[in-house]
């Protein structure tokens, strides 16, 4: 069976500001001020950020309430970081996971485990082919 997810991004004549349409749901991409854009939304590496962060949470719960682990809230800060090196900027990816309630070593250790199948996550290292064209 296939499974197909869309989304329209339309960037309009007023610098960086792009409008989204996916399912029923509008969004805005900028870039700040700073970076020549209005600062009307969020980035396209800040959604990305999201997308990531709000993927792996979901994924955790799932997993957790399939296992009968009463998890409580969970949060995920995704961060991009960078540093200069010799060969030009590195950049990279954090993402850390905390839980409301207490668990075990063992059940953070599966946790952290089951974060990383994260469809999103996965898409991100590469894991997804792009196939572009120009109409």
């Amino acid at each position: 069976m296939s499974k197909t997810q869309n989304a329209q991004v339309i960037l309009s004549n007023k610098n960086y500001l792009a409008e989204v349409k996916t399912r029923n749901h509008f969004l805005t991409i900028d870039e700040p001020v700073a970076s020549g854009g209005d600062d009307n939304g969020p980035t396209p590496v800040e959604y990305l950020l999201t997308a990531i962060g709000g993927c792996v949470s979901i994924t955790l719960r799932m997993y957790a309430a399939r296992k009968g682990w009463d998890v409580g809230k969970i949060t995920v800060n995704v961060t991009q970081q960078q540093e200069s090196t010799s060969k030009g900027l590195k950049k990279w990816l954090t993402e850390d996971i905390s839980f409301e309630n207490d668990l075990s070593e063992e059940q953070k250790t599966k946790l952290l485990e089951i974060a990383g199948k994260c469809p999103v996550a996965k898409m991100v290292k590469g894991e997804t082919e792009i196939r572009s064209s120009i109409q």
